[in-house]
């Protein structure tokens, strides 16, 4: 039995260095020799490609932010499966990312052309085993240079390109399956077919319907805990509501509010500064744009009641990247007396308070100023501001208008809402009917241009409401058919596309949704806790090349 093991070792001894000289074409003639990256040197080698498509560089454009911040969170998870000892493979794994125009410098393959917003999306699917491939693999497709990796591994790299060292000749081989069998390499025209097959709504749902039905029981009991912690907390508190930012767990939901009730046994008073308003944990203290109360939960808890002895007042100076990193607008308004601090939050609410009611006037001001237009902040739509970088946005556009002495029309624009970004684009008419209006808008033209559009923007907000409606109805009628727990949809998902993907559902039968809780998204997945996220355009049928 030896003498046939190693008759077989010399029949195939040969095919090793033909091996690695298949993977010239796609590799740098020093990666074969080189050593295998750390995490930490993935990561860094990944810096340009994160600097691309980092969501805080999405600020006005929240379904390129929230589609990249999905596919991040991904990535993550199969860049950490590598590491894991042991692995044999991984799923192939597809992925979009939408890059700024400034980074993506030309059309490739899987890339399309720059958008009217300034991205380009590209769309790839890892199927590499480590993470120095899976590296070069990520900036190749998103046309971004992969000359610092090589830096990294400048351990035993050859000096002379691999062709030259070798002689070999520079053609492609095709290996017979039985190589891949005995040899255990993993065969890569296997999994290029598996990329190319399309998915299908029925044939994800019957091959994650199980588990996502164990994650979804095992979560239960943890779901019943987290309803009850919020309306404890609701009540004790007289809270509008609790809400969350981000798309975490349900435990990691649980223990927010387990740290926030343990505050408010142990401090109760300032956390009564609340009262009324609505609590959202997220990525930093303060209060939002529309009057909510931010935790941050990267804040040790108990700073989000401490509040400093020496309070002193500050100017609203600050530098806010809306849109973009290279452009932004320096905000200066009056003083005010505002704790910027985390630290700071609950017993600072009612100076917050103060500015929320000033920030209300000055939105009138506005208004009465541009013809009586409504100023509005559309959540959903717009970067995630506190409310002095909002009042701030503000107080600069109303500067601008008193400058300009421009003539106005009174309530020749009543009616019509406008939302103010710090961007440095042209004014726009939104397709859901809202003006889109810079910051440093020249007045004249501006209201010229708004008049100009005002009754296709009347129009525009008529069909935004009756497809709202239409919207509501099919999602219950959704939920009933298909005897649904929770039916949802993301915020970057517009009323148009949530429209169109329950049409098409409820013309099926699907006995795998009773009882789930559903999201429609841009992509398949099976959240953590059970819910089961479908793409809003699913495919229907059988899966095809």
């Amino acid at each position: 039995m030896l003498g046939g093991c190693r008759a077989y070792s010399e029949m195939f001894c040969h095919l090793k260095p033909l091996r690695r000289f298949c993977l010239k074409k796609t590799l740098p003639p020093w990666l074969p020799s080189s050593r295998a990256l750390s995490g930490a040197e993935a990561v860094n080698a990944l810096r340009p490609f994160y600097f691309a498509v980092h969501p805080d560089f999405f600020g006005q454009h929240p379904r390129e932010r929230e589609i990249n911040e999905n596919s991040l969170k991904r990535l993550s998870v199969y860049l950490e499966n590598l590491q894991k000892p042991g692995f044999k493979s991984l799923k192939p794994t597809q992925l979009t990312f939408y890059i700024r125009e400034k980074t993506a410098q030309n059309s490739l393959e899987g890339q399309e052309p720059i958008s009217t917003s300034g991205f380009r999306a590209v769309r790839f699917t890892l199927h590499t085993s480590d993470l120095l491939s899976t590296v070069l693999y990520i900036l190749n497709s998103c046309s971004l240079s992969a000359e610092h990796v090589q830096s990294l591994n400048t351990t035993n790299v050859h000096s002379q390109p691999l062709q030259e060292a070798t002689g070999m000749p520079d053609r492609p081989i095709k290996w017979h399956k039985s190589y891949y069998s005995f040899t255990g390499f993993k065969d890569p025209d296997e999994d290029l077919h598996v990329s190319r097959v399309e998915t299908t709504l029925m044939s994800w749902l019957g091959s994650n319907g199980q588990s996502a039905v164990k994650k979804l029981k095992n979560s239960l009991p943890l779901r019943k805990e987290l309803d009850r912690l919020k309306k404890e907390l609701s009540d004790l508190l007289q809270l509008s509501d609790i809400r969350w930012q981000r798309g975490w767990g349900v435990a990691h939901r649980c223990s927010q509010l387990h740290s926030l009730s343990r505050l408010a046994q142990q401090n109760l008073e300032p956390l009564q500064n609340a009262k009324g308003c609505t609590i959202v944990f997220t990525d930093r203290s303060g209060m939002s744009a529309l009057g909510h109360v931010m935790l941050g939960t990267m804040d040790v808890h108990h700073h989000w009641t401490r509040k400093p002895e020496d309070e002193r007042s500050r100017d609203c100076i600050q530098t806010i990247n809306l849109s973009r990193p290279w452009l932004s607008i320096r905000l200066t308004s009056p003083r005010i007396s505002l704790n910027s601090n985390n630290a700071e939050l609950f017993e600072s609410l009612p100076s917050y308070f103060d500015l929320q009611r000033r920030m209300s006037a000055l939105e009138d001001q506005i208004s009465n100023l541009l013809g009586g237009v409504q100023v509005v902040y559309i959540e959903e739509l717009q970067p995630a501001l506190t409310l002095d970088e909002y009042y701030c946005l503000l107080d600069v556009f109303h500067n601008q208008l008193l400058k300009s002495r421009a003539p106005a029309h009174p309530q020749s624009l009543s009616g019509l809402e406008m939302i103010l970004s710090g961007d440095r684009y042209e004014p726009s008419l939104h397709e859901l009917g809202h003006f889109n209006i810079p910051a440093l808008s020249d007045p004249a033209s501006l209201q010229s241009f708004m008049r100009s559009r005002a009754q296709q923007a009347r129009e525009n907000i008529a069909r935004r409401e009756e497809l709202k409606v239409i919207e509501n109805e099919l999602i219950q009628a959704s939920t009933k058919k298909f005897s649904l727990e929770k039916f949802y949809k993301e915020p970057s998902i517009s009323s148009r596309q949530m429209v169109d993907c329950c049409r098409r559902l409820l013309q099926l039968s699907l006995p795998y949704l009773h009882g789930m809780h559903l999201c429609v998204s841009h992509f398949y997945s099976v959240m953590q806790d059970g819910d089961l996220c479908i793409p809003w355009n699913w495919k229907k049928g059988e899966a095809r090349k």
